[in-house]
């Protein structure tokens, strides 16, 4: 559509004196010009008027919703990114936080505390300015800019190869730990091991 016109009434706007809101809409939509013809010529809307948005189909209505809930979160939380001294050194926050940057920009930046940042942190911070962190945020308020989180642990210089893809499989929860030694034992003992005849037999050999 060209224009979308949201509008909401209430039964008990005329209790209120505030009955002629509908009426003022109505002149109001009807000032508007949709015409991109040539000047001097008008379009001729042979259609029925309805001045009650309530009264249209619902396929000229623009339907809207907001979230009130969720019941599951799917993010792992965690993001990879830097940290850096907050701007305003004279606050209260500046003695307490740092501010963790995420790499994907999709994250909102993340107040972390002072004590989850490395000891010399706050008098040398540019020791630190490439090195890739990763946080885990714990809370974002309505009202907040910026999240709140924890600093989980250093991984090492950006650009290389080991920190940036432990970072890729942490923000996605991908379990990369060691295997157990219960599932160490599920494999064959006796090396070097072959496959046996009877398996090649049955199964077809995509090697």
């Amino acid at each position: 559509p060209d224009v979308i016109i949201e509008a909401q009434f209430d039964d008990n706007d005329a209790e209120h004196g505030q009955d002629h809101l509908q009426d003022m809409l109505t002149d109001d939509i009807k000032k508007l010009s949709l015409d991109t013809g040539e000047k001097g010529e008008t379009k001729q809307d042979d259609g029925p008027k309805i001045n009650d948005p309530r009264l249209l189909p619902d396929e000229f209505l623009q339907r809207t919703a907001k979230v009130v809930y969720i019941s599951e979160k799917k993010h792992s939380r965690a993001a990879t990114g830097f940290i850096k001294l907050l701007a305003d050194r004279n606050s209260e926050l500046f003695k307490r936080c740092a501010m963790f940057s995420p790499v994907d920009h999709r994250v909102p930046r993340v107040y972390v505390p002072l004590a989850d940042c490395p000891p010399d942190f706050v008098t040398k911070p540019e020791a630190y300015s490439q090195m890739l962190f990763i946080c885990r945020i714990v809370d974002w308020k309505e009202d907040s800019n910026f999240a709140s989180g924890q600093l989980c642990k250093s991984l090492g210089q950006a650009g290389e190869i080991e920190p940036e893809s432990e970072g890729i499989l942490m923000e996605y929860g991908v379990d990369f730990s060691d295997f157990s030694p219960e599932v160490l034992e599920c494999l064959p003992q006796n090396l070097p091991w072959v496959i046996s005849p009877g398996e090649l037999a049955k199964r077809r050999d995509l090697r």
